[in-house]
C-alpha cells in the first residue's frame, strides 16, 4: 500500500525478513539491514525459515485509497505508476521478479514504504531501486563482512536502521525512502524458490497486496516442464470479484497465466476508490510422467532427478497420536483439534493400526497397545476425543517416550508388519511446563530411544508454540514440522497435514548413478515416500559418457522391492532451453545450490558440536556468496553506482525472534504499533456510572492499593496489601499459557504516621513460551529476549515487538505490554519531587478484565478473572459521615466493608479519576484466597505456587 506524509515514517511489522530502508534527502550514505539486532555487537547465526507479496504504503497516516484520476489523488500526491509481479518456472523452481514504479506529485517530499511478502522458502537474490537518479544494485556477502561496512557507516554519522523480525508464516521485504517531490522511484526484487509437490501438484502462490488501484498492474507466470503439463489451475484465492479475469495458455510443456485487471475491474464496489486486490494469487499445475515416475534432466553441467510414483498400494500405517491438551488448548484450539481427528481417524483401514495419547502434566492412553483401525475402533476413540476436557500444564517428554515405547512394545511382540510405516503425531501448543522441561534434554530423550523405522511428525498450534523445537525434533527423527494457524481454518490445516501424510508408498528410498559420473549430490537417500508428494536429487556432472547419464532407485513398496532405472541425454535439455523466451539462464546451478543450502541449514540447526556447526557455516556463505543467496549467515550490500551510498539486506533468526528496533537515531528506537484502547479512556470526567462502559479494568495503585472490577456483580472491590520492602508480590500467575506479573515493593523515603509506605519500584512481566520477560522499573525498561538484553528509555517514545511480545512506550508516562494479541498490560511512571519528604518515584500497574487467560490463572489480581459471588447489603452511614458501611458476602465470608474511592491514572496522572469502590480491611482478608503473604514470590519470573 502507498504511504506518505511529511515526516519520517515510524512503521513496523513482526514478520519474518523484514527489511527497513531509511534514505534521507540529501545524506551522504545509508544502511539498510533486517535480521539484525540494535547495537554493534556480533549478530548471533540465524535459521532458515516457508511464505514472502507486495505493497505500498504511507509511512504516517491512515491508508490511501486509489489513485484514480482525480485531482485530489494529485493533491495527495502519491501515485503508484506500475506494479508488476512475473515468474518463471523451469522445472519446479521459480524465480519472481517484482517491480513497480512510483511517483511524487505533491508539492512536499514524502517517504514511501514498499514491502513484498515472499514464501519462507524463498531466498532473496537481489535487490534494485532507483531514485533520484541514483541506482542502487545489490551483492550478497559475508555477514560479518556486510556487518562492518553497517559498523563503519554509523561511525560515520550515516543513515542506519537494523530490524529483527520474527519468523512466522510470511517473510517480508520491506524498504522506506524519502521521494522528493515531483521525483519518481523504481523498485526492483528478485527471488528464488524451489516449489515442492502437495497433494499430487505444485502450488505456486503470489501475495499481491498494491494497496490502491493502479493503472498498470500485471501477474505473468511462466511455466516450461520439458515432461509437458497434465494440467494448470488458478483457483480464485483473490475473490469471486475476479472470477474469469485470469487468462490460461498451455501448449505441451509450457503454460502462460496472465491477471491483468483494469483499473475499474480493481474497484472493491462501482464506485469505490480502493481496491479489491488484496490476497494470495495461486497457480497450481503437474507435470506428465512416464510409468516409472521418473524424470532425469541435465542442464549446464548439473542433474536434478525427481521421482514421484503413484500407482502403488499404500503402506500400512502404525500411528500413535499425541495430543496435547493442557489448560492452553482450551476452547477454539481444542474444538478445532476434535473436528479435524474425527476425519483422520476415518481415514484409518483395518491395514492400520493406532492409539492415542493425550497430556498435559498427566499423560493418559486411549488403548496402552496399538490396535486396528477397525470402525468400532475409529467409534471409540472419537467417544475419547470428544471427551477430552483441556487444563494442568504440558508434559510433552513423559508422552513422546509414551508413545516411543508403545511402538517398540508392538514390534517386539510382531504386532508391526515389517513393511508397514511406523510414526508419532505430536500436537501441540506450547512449551513443556511439567515434567523435564529442558527441551534439550527432550531431544536427547526421544532420540536415544527412537527406532530407525520410526518417524515423528509436529504440528504445532499457533505462534505460542515454540516451533523451532518442534521442527528440530521432528527433522532429528525422520519426520517434518508444520505451524497450524490457530484461526478458524486451522481444522483444515490439521487434516491436510495428515493427508500429506495418509498414504506412505515407499521406505528405504536411494538414489544411486550407475557410473562414478555426478559429485556433490545432494541428500539420496528418503526414510518415506508418501502419496502425492516428490523427491528431488540433484547434484554436478563430472562426466557424461556418449551423452546419457544413467541414474537408477531402488525403494521398498507393499508387495515387493523396487529398483528403476533410468536414463537423460546430457545435452537435449540445453538445447531446448535456447529456445525457451521466458526461462532464465542459470537454473541448474541455481537450483542445486539453492536444494544444498537448505540441507545445510537443516544439518547445521542439529549439529552436535560447535566444531561440526562452524565447518557447515563456513560451506553455506561460500555457496550463498557464490549464487548470491540471502540466507540467515550472508547479507546483501545494496550500493549506489559509485558505491558512496549503502544500505545492508540482512537476513532473520529463528521462529521466536521479534521485530525490534529500527529506524535508529542516537540509540533509540522510534517505531510504532497500535495499543489497547482500554488504554485510552474517554476524555473528560468519568462518573462511577459509566464504569462499565469505559474503564473494565483492574488497577494497583500507590502503596499498593489493588482495585478489581466485577463485570458481573458492576462492582469495584478495593484492598490494600501492607507487605514489607523487598517483597515481590505477584499479580498474575497463568501456568497454562506460560504468563506471569510480579511486582516488587520499595520503600517511601520516611515513616509517615508511624507507618513506612511501599510502592511498586519494578513490575516485571515475563512470557515463558516465547521466553521474554520485560522488566518496567521507574529508571528504564529492560526486556530480557533469550540471551540479548535491551534497554528502553522513558526518555523516548518506542514501539517495537521482541518474538511476537509488543511493547509501546509513551515518553516518561507509560508502557504497554500486549502478549498473543488477547493479552494486554499498562504500567504508568509516577515522577515525585526529588526533595519531597516521604514519596518516591513508583509505578502503577493496569489489566483489563477480559485478558483471555487460561482457567489456570491466579494471583492477587489473576485470581479474579473467574468471578466469585459477590453480595454487598444492609448499606448503613459509618463512623465517617463521608463514607458509607456495608456488610460483604464472598467466597462463605461476611466482610465488614467501608465505601471509599481509588484513583485511576490513565488519563490524568497528576491528580487521577475518582474510581468509588467497596474497600475491605486487613490486606483483603476473606476476599483474596487464603494469606496475602501466600502471594510472595523468591523471583521477579516465579509463578505462583499453589498448594
Amino acid at each position: 500500500m502507498p504511504q506518505y506524509s511529511n515526516r519520517w515514517p515510524i512503521t513496523m511489522r513482526p514478520l519474518l525478513l523484514l527489511l527497513l530502508l531509511l534514505l534521507a534527502l540529501g545524506a551522504e550514505a545509508f544502511i539498510f539491514m533486517y535480521g539484525g539486532q540494535h547495537s554493534t555487537e556480533h549478530l548471533r547465526d540465524e535459521d532458515p525459515g516457508e511464505h514472502q507479496s507486495a505493497k505500498f504504503r504511507r509511512s504516517v497516516g491512515e491508508d490511501e485509497e486509489g489513485i484514480g484520476d482525480s485531482e485530489a489523488e494529485v493533491d495527495r500526491g502519491i501515485v503508484v505508476r506500475s506494479y508488476k509481479v512475473e515468474s518463471r518456472i523451469t522445472l519446479r523452481f521459480a524465480h519472481t521478479t517484482v517491480t513497480s514504479v512510483v511517483s511524487n506529485l505533491a508539492k512536499d517530499g514524502q517517504s514511501v514504504a514498499f514491502s513484498t511478502q515472499i514464501p519462507k522458502r524463498g531466498f532473496i537474490t537481489n535487490f534494485t531501486m532507483n531514485v533520484n537518479e541514483v541506482t542502487y544494485m545489490g551483492s550478497v556477502m559475508e555477514k560479518t563482512k556486510a556487518r562492518n561496512r553497517y559498523i563503519q557507516a554509523r561511525a560515520q554519522g550515516k543513515a542506519a536502521a537494523i530490524v529483527r523480525s520474527s519468523m512466522q508464516d510470511m517473510e517480508v521485504f520491506k524498504t522506506e525512502v524519502y521521494v522528493p517531490p515531483g521525483s519518481q522511484i523504481e523498485f526492483e526484487l528478485h527471488y528464488q524458490e524451489m516449489i515442492p509437490r502437495k497433494l499430487g501438484s505444485y502450488e505456486h502462490t503470489l501475495h499481491l497486496q498494491p494497496g490502491r488501484l493502479v493503472p498498470d498492474l500485471q501477474v505473468d507466470v511462466y511455466i516450461y516442464e520439458p515432461k509437458g503439463i497434465t494440467f494448470v489451475e488458478t483457483p480464485q484465492t483473490l475473490g469471486e470479484q475476479f472470477e474469469g479475469l485470469t487468462e490460461v495458455v498451455t501448449t505441451g510443456n509450457k503454460a502462460h497465466v496472465v491477471f491483468r485487471p483494469t483499473l475499474e475491474q480493481q474497484r472493491r464496489c462501482r464506485n469505490c476508490s480502493s481496491t479489491a486486490v488484496n490476497g494470495v494469487f495461486t497457480v497450481k499445475y503437474d507435470v506428465n510422467r512416464d510409468g516409472d515416475a521418473m524424470e532425469l534432466q541435465v542442464s549446464d553441467g548439473h542433474f536434478v532427478q525427481f521421482f514421484a510414483p503413484e500407482k502403488l498400494d499404500p503402506l500400512p500405517k502404525n500411528i500413535v497420536f499425541v495430543i496435547d491438551v493442557s489448560g492452553s488448548m482450551w476452547g477454539l484450539k481444542m474444538r478445532q483439534m476434535v473436528e479435524a481427528m474425527q476425519t483422520i481417524l476415518d481415514d484409518l483401514t483395518m491395514d492400520d493400526y493406532f492409539s492415542i495419547i493425550d497430556f498435559n502434566h498427566n499423560v493418559r492412553c486411549w488403548s496402552e497397545d496399538l490396535v486396528p483401525g477397525s470402525s468400532i475402533q475409529v467409534a471409540e476413540a472419537k467417544k475419547y476425543i470428544q471427551a477430552i476436557k483441556p487444563n494442568g500444564g504440558t508434559n510433552i517428554n513423559e508422552a513422546l517416550l509414551r508413545a516411543i515405547h508403545m511402538l517398540i512394545r508392538a514390534s517386539n511382540e510382531g504386532l508391526i508388519d515389517h513393511r508397514s510405516v511406523s510414526m508419532i503425531i505430536l500436537v501441540s501448543d506450547g512449551d513443556p511446563t511439567v515434567g523435564e522441561i529442558k527441551l534439550k534434554a527432550i531431544q536427547r530423550n526421544v532420540k536415544r530411544y527412537m527406532r530407525e523405522q520410526f518417524s515423528l511428525f509436529s504440528l504445532g498450534i499457533g505462534f505460542d508454540v515454540d516451533f523451532d523445537f518442534l521442527e528440530r525434533i521432528a527433522m532429528e527423527n525422520r519426520g517434518v514440522a508444520r505451524r497450524v494457524h490457530a484461526t478458524q481454518g486451522a481444522t483444515e490445516q490439521m487434516r491436510s497435514f495428515y493427508n500429506e501424510l495418509s498414504s506412505p508408498l515407499l521406505r528405504n528410498i536411494i538414489f544411486q548413478s550407475l557410473k562414478d559420473s555426478l559429485s556433490d549430490v545432494t541428500e539420496s537417500r528418503f526414510d518415506k515416500f508418501f502419496k502425492g508428494s516428490e523427491i528431488v536429487v540433484a547434484g554436478k556432472v563430472a562426466s557424461c559418457d556418449s551423452n546419457v547419464l544413467e541414474a537408477m532407485i531402488t525403494a521398498s513398496a507393499a508387495k515387493q522391492d523396487l529398483q528403476i532405472t533410468t536414463k537423460a541425454d546430457c545435452e537435449v535439455l540445453d538445447r531446448d532451453l535456447i529456445l525457451q523466451p521466458h526461462t532464465f539462464a542459470g537454473f541448474s546451478k541455481q537450483m542445486w545450490a539453492y536444494l544444498v543450502i537448505n540441507q545445510l541449514l537443516a544439518d547445521r540447526s542439529l549439529a552436535s558440536t560447535a566444531t561440526k556447526k562452524r565447518k557447515i557455516t563456513e560451506k553455506i556463505v561460500k555457496l550463498a556468496t557464490e549464487h548470491q543467496f540471502v540466507t540467515p549467515l550472508t547479507a546483501m550490500l545494496v550500493e549506489s553506482e559509485g558505491g558512496d551510498e549503502r544500505l545492508l539486506a540482512d537476513s532473520p533468526k529463528d521462529p521466536k525472534q521479534g521485530c525490534c528496533l529500527g529506524p535508529v537515531s542516537n540509540g533509540k528506537v522510534t517505531m510504532v504499533h497500535g495499543v489497547p484502547p482500554w488504554t485510552l479512556p474517554t476524555p473528560g470526567p468519568t462518573p462511577a456510572a459509566t464504569r462499565t462502559e469505559i474503564l473494565q479494568v483492574n488497577i494497583v495503585e500507590n502503596d499498593p492499593h489493588f482495585t478489581v472490577y466485577l463485570p458481573k456483580a458492576q462492582l469495584d472491590i478495593c484492598f490494600n496489601i501492607d507487605s514489607e520492602p523487598g517483597d515481590i508480590l505477584n499479580l498474575v500467575s497463568d501456568p497454562g499459557l506460560g504468563v506471569v506479573v510480579n511486582g516488587k515493593l520499595i520503600a517511601g523515603k520516611q515513616m509517615k504516621d508511624n507507618k513506612l509506605n511501599t510502592y511498586f519500584g519494578t513490575i516485571s512481566i515475563y512470557y515463558r513460551p516465547l521466553g521474554v520477560r520485560v522488566d518496567v522499573s521507574t529508571e528504564q525498561i529492560t526486556v530480557i529476549d533469550g540471551e540479548d538484553n535491551h534497554g528502553i528509555s522513558w526518555a523516548s517514545a518506542t514501539n517495537a515487538t521482541f518474538s511476537g511480545v509488543k511493547i509501546s512506550v509513551m515518553k516518561d508516562a507509560k508502557v504497554n505490554v500486549i502478549l498473543r494479541d488477547n493479552i494486554s498490560f499498562m504500567v504508568v511512571l509516577h515522577r515525585v519531587w526529588k526533595k519531597h519528604p516521604f514519596n518516591v518515584d513508583f509505578l502503577g500497574f493496569y489489566t483489563p478484565d477480559d485478558n483471555a487467560f487460561s482457567p489456570l490463572v491466579h494471583g492477587l489480581i489473576g485470581q479474579f478473572i473467574i468471578e466469585p459471588t459477590v453480595k454487598v447489603h444492609e448499606i448503613h452511614k459509618g463512623t465517617d459521615p463521608m463514607k458509607m458501611e456495608a456488610t460483604m458476602e464472598v467466597k462463605g465470608n461476611k466482610l465488614s466493608v467501608t465505601r471509599g474511592w481509588q484513583k485511576d491514572y490513565r488519563k490524568n496522572r497528576k491528580y487521577g479519576s475518582n474510581v468509588f469502590c467497596w474497600f475491605i480491611h486487613n490486606s483483603g482478608k476473606g476476599f483474596i484466597d487464603g494469606h496475602y503473604k501466600n502471594y510472595i514470590v523468591p523471583q521477579l519470573d516465579s509463578f505462583l505456587q499453589r498448594p
